[in-house]
């Protein structure tokens, strides 16, 4: 298991949490919690070691282009680049319909 940490400039807060997805083969959840940091921070555990930098590429395409300014909590059990994204951008849909 990897424990990961990042930080992202984003600049639209969240009212209320949103959980999307569960946490089994070649899935992930993705936990987001309103904050009152300057940035959005994300905790990510996950049992494929050595992706840091893929992380790093996939989650700075998503903040490049959904500025949410949130805690994110991501528990990963190999799920691909694109099912992060998939999971991700649900996330934020989940946030508008609860709106």
């Amino acid at each position: 298991m990897e424990k990961l940490h990042f930080n992202f400039p984003a600049s639209k807060p969240i009212d209320h949490p949103v959980h999307i997805g569960v946490v089994a083969s070649g899935d992930l959840e993705v936990i987001m919690r309103p904050t009152t940091a300057d940035e959005a921070q994300l905790s990510i555990v996950t049992g494929s070691d050595g992706f840091k930098a893929v992380w790093q590429n996939v989650l700075k395409r998503y903040f490049d282009r959904y500025p949410l300014l949130a805690e994110f909590e991501i528990n990963d059990f190999g799920a691909t680049p694109g099912v992060v994204n998939l999971r991700l951008t649900q996330a934020m849909e989940a946030l508008n319909d609860e709106q």
